[in-house]
């Protein structure tokens, strides 16, 4: 999946004050590594871990060239850095290109310069020049707003039980199910369930066979995103699921961050072999911070909703809401013409089948006017309201049209958050809500 990038920024560039930003080399590897682990020191020796795999081990989707540097000229000094990890993620099944910037860091004494811009100008040229339509990034609150970004997607979250809600085997009893480590020869089975259950969520992201192998081979064991993949057989070795879970503690509990099981197959009946293995597997892992603690809690951190919590409700008394990515799409005319089989098949499905009609969205500098002709979205075009005030049919003050783009938030909970999101009739919230509707996603990225 590897591709070539071409070099459109005529990199390095003089920034004055004896900086230089350029592109990094596989040589940069322990440097760019023993960087981020000071900057993100509170990733412990992971985020060295992690930047290192990056730059030192060929990986399906990044190149070495993929960070920028901003250093001393003099000295060679790293003062500032990020990257972009490029994948493919589907919107309802429709694939496009993501750019996914990650390390962003600066160190103290060089922060307020500009320095994080000037490299976000670069990063954002490089992901337009190969094509990818959305960037993503996960970050502290507000910082990536002023970069273009909205927080746009779930992100996380899940539930967790306690060792009184443990389902134990009664005396005698032996477990249904096998749970033992992945192989490669496995990555087939993984890829289609994995495949099948990206169905649940509206925005997913592909995996093929050498991410898998990628993930499950290549990454060094202290890489801050290395994830232990078990497979669920019963005992004459038929398969039955797959899930993962990061390869330490977090604080007293371990946690489960993807899980799947043949669709034939009972949530009720393989999941309490699971829970048992968590309390179990505790015992083998150390917390990435601080001292071993006794097991304290199992934990499903599956994102917003999965069929888990459906199934044992009483035993998930503690709720962890969800995060979010946050997301910046250049082009929005552009990916909505991308998705429109999406939204006409939403129309398609609902009590507006067969629309007629036009509806223009300001985002109060800019907007966009959609034109639906018996329920087939004919026109998708930039446009400019004036006056800016109150033209059009519904607002959404800048880059909040995104958290309803993506599922995050109905059109409903939207106005209740901001005075100024409205529409101005009914028809319209209605036509909103039809085109997109709220619908949670949980994405394991590629990293």
């Amino acid at each position: 999946m590897t591709a070539s990038r071409i070099n459109t920024n005529n990199l390095p560039i003089d920034l004055g004050d004896g900086l230089v930003l350029r592109r990094s080399r596989v040589e940069d590897a322990e440097a760019l590594a023993d960087f981020n682990a000071l900057v993100h020191s509170d990733e412990g020796p992971g985020a060295w871990a992690w930047a290192y795999d990056l730059l030192a081990k060929p990986h399906p989707t990044f190149n070495p060239c993929d960070f920028t540097i901003v250093e001393q000229a003099a000295t060679g000094k790293i003062v500032s850095s990020m990257n972009l990890i490029p994948q493919t993620w589907t919107y309802a099944g429709i694939p496009f290109k993501v750019g996914r910037p990650e390390f962003v860091g600066t160190l103290p004494e060089y922060r307020n310069r500009g320095l994080i811009r000037r490299q976000f100008d670069v990063i954002h040229h490089w992901s337009a020049a190969q094509g990818e339509k959305v960037q993503a990034i996960t970050g502290i609150p507000y910082y990536y707003r002023q970069f273009g970004y909205e927080m746009a997607m779930n992100r996380g979250g899940g539930r967790a039980g306690f060792p009184t809600h443990i389902p134990r085997l009664k005396a005698g009893e032996a477990e249904s199910y096998h749970i033992r480590p992945a192989t490669e020869a496995d990555i087939p089975f993984i890829s289609h369930l994995y495949a099948l259950s990206c169905k649940r969520s509206l925005v997913a992201c592909e995996w093929d066979d050498s991410l898998w192998r990628y993930e499950l081979t290549r990454k060094s064991e202290k890489n801050l995103n290395r994830v232990e993949i078990r497979v669920i057989e019963t005992h004459d070795g038929k398969f039955t699921g797959f899930f993962n879970h990061p390869p330490f503690a977090w604080g007293d509990m371990l946690p489960l961050q993807w899980y799947e099981i043949l669709p034939d197959l009972s949530w009720l009946q393989v999941t309490p072999s699971v829970i048992r293995y968590l309390e179990n597997a505790y015992e083998q892992y150390h917390p990435d911070h601080g001292e071993k603690k006794p097991f304290g809690a199992f934990g499903f951190w599956l994102g917003e909703d999965h069929p888990v919590y459906h199934v044992i409700p009483d035993s998930l008394p503690r709720i962890r809401k969800p995060y979010a990515w946050y997301l910046r799409v250049a082009d929005l005319p552009d990916f909505l013409q991308l998705i429109t089989p999406v939204l006409e098949k939403h129309l398609a499905e609902s009590p507006l089948a067969g629309y007629t009609g036009e509806v223009k969205i300001t985002f109060y500098r800019d907007g966009i006017r959609l034109v639906v002709e018996k329920g087939r979205l004919t026109t998708v075009e930039a446009w400019n309201p004036t006056p800016v005030g109150n033209s059009g049919d519904a607002a959404f003050p800048p880059y909040t049209f995104l958290q309803l783009l993506f599922g995050y938030r109905s059109v409903e909970m939207l106005k209740s958050s901001f005075a100024d999101c409205w529409t101005d009739r009914d028809e319209i919230h209605v036509l909103l809500d039809v085109l997109f509707p709220r619908r949670p996603s949980n994405v394991w990225p590629i990293s």
